[in-house]
């Protein structure tokens, strides 16, 4: 008989979340030391999620383990973020290709393009406001998540996940901070054309289309990255951004 407990997933789950915030949001900064008991009384958990939580986020990449036990939070180059950005484009291109090569069922299709015009509505204005970018990226979210079921593979799908994992690897990762750019609107219009390309390529079963302009999409957070990278107050809007690691010079 096995006398073993096993702790809930949702509590772990729930304790991961909180440090995720804890570590994204700045209140736990790069380099620091995390001290479990700390947490215990902080989060009001108990020891055992605490540290089921902290291998996960290493397992996640925001944390580094230490030599001797225990972890830090990790901090980020802007090579790092290049990096994220261009394995989540390839992801992303492998499964806008599996779509196209494995077909998608109408259902999906049609809730494709429920969202493109969702997207299209949100930019048929000539300004937008601050709740128009929130719902930009809602949708965008959404488009992304739909992409990934529409490749059909779970292997692909746990990939991309574990890929978007950093906050600013993530399709909305640098979004809201083109909020206040001159050519915000401009930039997210390209974006959604490229959405409209590459479900018209899935459609017509042209794999290797498919993935190209998926590939391409992600050349747009280079651009957004580059851009946040300018001004200190732009990118305090990017999740994540007390994580990057700037550098001093160019």
């Amino acid at each position: 008989m096995n006398n073993s407990v096993d702790l809930p997933p949702s509590q772990t789950a729930r304790t991961q979340l909180q440090l995720r915030e804890l570590i994204v949001g700045g209140e736990l900064r790069p380099g620091q030391r995390i001290a479990e008991l700390a947490l215990v009384e902080r989060l009001g958990a108990s020891r055992t999620p605490i540290r089921m939580a902290l291998v996960r986020l290493q397992e996640e990449g925001l944390l580094d383990a230490l030599p001797n036990g225990g972890f830090v939070v990790k901090d980020f180059s802007e090579a790092d973020i290049r990096d994220a950005i261009e394995v989540r484009g390839t992801l992303e291109g492998i499964a806008a290709r599996f779509a196209a090569e494995r077909g998608v069922t109408s259902v999906l299709m049609g809730e494709a393009r429920e969202l493109l015009d969702r997207i299209d509505a949100v930019l048929a204005k000539p300004r937008l406001s601050d709740s128009s970018f929130e719902a930009y990226v809602e949708h965008n979210g959404a488009f992304h998540k739909l992409l990934i079921e529409m490749s059909g593979s779970d292997v692909l799908a746990r990939q991309i996940e574990r890929a978007v994992t950093l906050p600013f690897a993530s399709p909305n990762g640098f979004v809201l901070a083109q909020a206040n750019g001159e050519h915000a609107r401009d930039t997210l219009i390209v974006a959604q054309q490229q959405h409209r390309s590459v479900i018209e390529a899935i459609a017509q079963r042209a794999g290797a289309r498919a993935e190209a302009l998926m590939r391409e999409h992600a050349t747009i957070a280079h651009r957004n990255l580059r851009e946040a990278l300018q001004s200190q107050q732009t990118l305090k809007l990017v999740p994540g951004a007390s994580l990057i690691r700037r550098r001093i010079g160019r």
